[in-house]
């Protein structure tokens, strides 16, 4: 890549300004350039904006015969509540990669949502002197992926209602007539996607008035158990007291009112699709397969069984695209997808990781993001994504801090909107020492699964010499192939720069496949066990709502997926408390549940949230628009 057109050299100032400031102090190039630079002709991307475009999946196509990079995943160690900047590292390594290291790179990461965006996170940008820009048009509407899967996801949640309401006051052949009415000549005919309900259930007849009354009672009776619908209606905002609604208050609906509730965008399963789908026709397949309850009969009712399947797909067809923006540094960013890590997969696409791969070609490097923790993201990476898309990464990054390995070792509960303890911002060693306990389980977690790993040691400006040595000493004698430490929020890339030159050995020493953590052939339960052992579980205990899922699922034939546990983030245990690497305990399986358009069986364990709140001091005291000159301010 050719420092001399897009690459910027960054003017660092000390303390590090506001994310907002940094990001609004530096002129973003025009997206073409970026384009240019990873050789994208103007037919392989339309543009929205100056500083955004939409990648086309069709550049797949022209380089189906070259070779890829390298692949690097980014996890991290258990977080602390503040986040311990996985994507500042993703971002601040590949400016070092590009910018100073002069290899051809791409970062893929997730779309923020707006929920934590005016919550209590902020956006997902990275930091510092490592941000993707424009950082407002990255953390606000972007390319309007988030509202297409919001638009698709409850045009489906009222298809489900309408349909149970119109099969509640129709007859079978009333029901028939009006799925398919007459044309001009008075014919009837099945529509294209009714063929595939006719298929599903056994019938080759290709006329409506062919089917016998049995037939016909097969074919136009979903007959939706209400008790058994799993699909939600969603908002990209924190609104908690949309957790648990009723629908069917109206006149008109008397008596079919039911207990519902809201999640949030980014935990739809049709996000879950975007992330894992492969191609168009593949993304159509799946969206048709989603399965949204069971009829009374215990038959699994698909989205393509209310015949929604195609127009899920047109409402999708812009947002399979990746968009393409930039670091600090001119660097090439694609952001897609943004599934919940700690409930869904919590990774960016698999089709932006190909694109990028092909883009960068043998001895580029394309570094991807996966969520929260390694036993999270990481390990869904592994299991799910690579599964699915056939990739297999060389080096895997763990991101650890001092203030979360002291956390881990013992110190004081880290609370977001409080200040640090003291403990936090003074030298403390054996804290820290006791505290690596939890970034070795992590490094060893990653080290099965074949590939190298690397710890970054993000520091900040209260971490002693005696500390960081401590990290890296612990992170080396526990396996890891190199551990760095980094200053990249401070100084951009070249505060990472070491940490590149450690990904680039780790990359070239690897030449072994991809080795999973389970087979797909196992039962579910299995999976599950062999999940939680990784966890430091010594066994798995099942609610009887979970046994009677996990029955239900192996007999409908879905016990072939890979499983995506729902756990908290905060610890390796079901318990957000317990700290360090806790060993012995029993996991808890609350209830199970299955994304099958997405490709994924999710246990759940503990409660888990998908629909966040808002704090009593929410980010959006903060945000405003300058009207003077049009930009945004408050944005962390």
């Amino acid at each position: 890549m050719s420092s001399s057109k897009t690459l910027r050299k960054l003017h660092v100032v000390s303390p590090v300004p506001a994310d907002i400031d940094i990001a609004n102090s530096v002129e973003p190039l025009h997206i073409s350039e970026i384009a240019q630079e990873v050789n994208l002709s103007p037919n392989h991307y339309d543009l929205y904006g100056k500083y955004k475009a939409k990648v086309l999946l069709s550049v797949l196509d022209g380089l189906e015969g070259s070779g890829d990079g390298y692949y690097v995943v980014v996890g991290g160690i258990t977080p602390t509540p503040l986040g311990e900047g996985k994507s500042t590292t993703t971002v601040g390594l590949c400016q070092a990669l590009g910018a100073f290291l002069d290899k051809k790179v791409v970062t893929c990461v997730r779309q923020p949502s707006q929920g934590p965006t005016f919550g209590i996170k902020g956006g997902a940008a990275g930091g510092g002197y490592s941000q993707v820009i424009p950082m407002d048009e990255f953390n606000l509407h972007m390319t309007g992926d988030i509202h297409a899967i919001t638009a698709a996801n409850n045009l489906l949640a009222a298809a489900i209602d309408t349909r149970i309401f119109h099969e509640s006051t129709q007859s079978d052949k009333g029901l028939l007539n009006r799925l398919c009415p007459p044309n001009k000549e008075g014919k009837r005919s099945f529509s294209d996607i009714m063929f595939r309900r006719l298929k599903k259930i056994g019938i080759s007849k290709t006329k409506p008035e062919d089917l016998t009354p049995q037939e016909v009672n097969k074919f136009a009776r979903l007959d939706i158990d209400p008790d058994s619908i799993t699909w939600r209606r969603v908002m990209d905002v924190n609104d908690r007291f949309l957790r648990k609604i009723t629908v069917g208050q109206g006149p008109e609906e008397k008596g079919m009112m039911r207990e519902t509730g809201f999640d949030i965008s980014v935990a739809s399963e049709i996000m879950a699709v975007l992330a894992l789908t492969t191609s168009l026709a593949d993304m159509r397949e799946r969206l048709g397969n989603m399965v949204i309850g069971n009829s009374k009969a215990g038959t699994p009712i698909t989205a393509d069984d209310l015949g929604l399947g195609g127009a899920l797909t047109v409402l999708m067809k812009d947002a399979i695209n990746p968009t393409l923006m930039q670091t600090l540094e001119g660097t090439p960013v694609l952001v897609h997808a943004g599934p919940f890590a700690n409930i869904a997969h919590g990774n960016s696409s698999i089709v932006a990781d190909k694109i990028a791969l092909k883009l960068v070609g043998p001895s580029g490097f394309v570094v991807t993001e996966a969520g929260f923790g390694a036993d999270i993201g990481a390990e869904k990476f592994m299991n799910i994504k690579c599964r699915y898309s056939g990739l297999t990464p060389q080096c895997a990054v763990i991101v650890a801090t001092i203030r979360a390995l002291k956390m881990h070792g013992g110190g004081p509960e880290v609370v977001a909107g409080r200040p640090l303890d003291h403990t936090y911002l003074t030298e403390n060693v054996a804290l820290v020492e006791a505290g690596c306990v939890n970034m070795a389980r992590h490094i060893s977690n990653m080290k099965s699964y074949g590939v190298n790993v690397v710890v970054a040691v993000n520091m900040f400006s209260t971490d002693s010499e005696a500390e960081l040595n401590a990290v890296t000493n612990a992170a080396l004698a526990a396996g890891a192939f190199d551990a760095v430490i980094c200053t990249h929020h401070a100084h951009g890339g070249k505060g990472a720069v070491d940490l590149g030159i450690a990904v680039q050995k780790a990359c070239e020493s690897v030449s072994q496949p991809l080795k999973f953590l389970y087979p797909l052939d196992v039962s579910i339960k299995e999976k599950i066990e062999a999940i939680a052992k990784s966890y430091g579980a010594s066994g798995v205990e099942y609610s009887e709502q979970a046994e009677k899922q996990i029955e239900m699922y192996s007999k409908q034939g879905f016990s072939n997926l890979p499983i995506c546990m729902a756990k908290t983030q905060y610890s390796f245990s079901h318990i957000p408390s317990e700290k360090g690497a806790p060993s012995g305990f029993v996991l808890p399986i609350r209830d199970v549940r299955a994304s099958i358009g997405a490709g994924f069986i999710y246990p759940l364990v503990g409660t888990m949230s998908t629909m966040p709140g808002l704090p009593t001091r929410p980010c959006f005291y903060d945000i405003d628009l300058d009207t003077a000159t049009g930009r945004v301010i408050g944005l962390s």
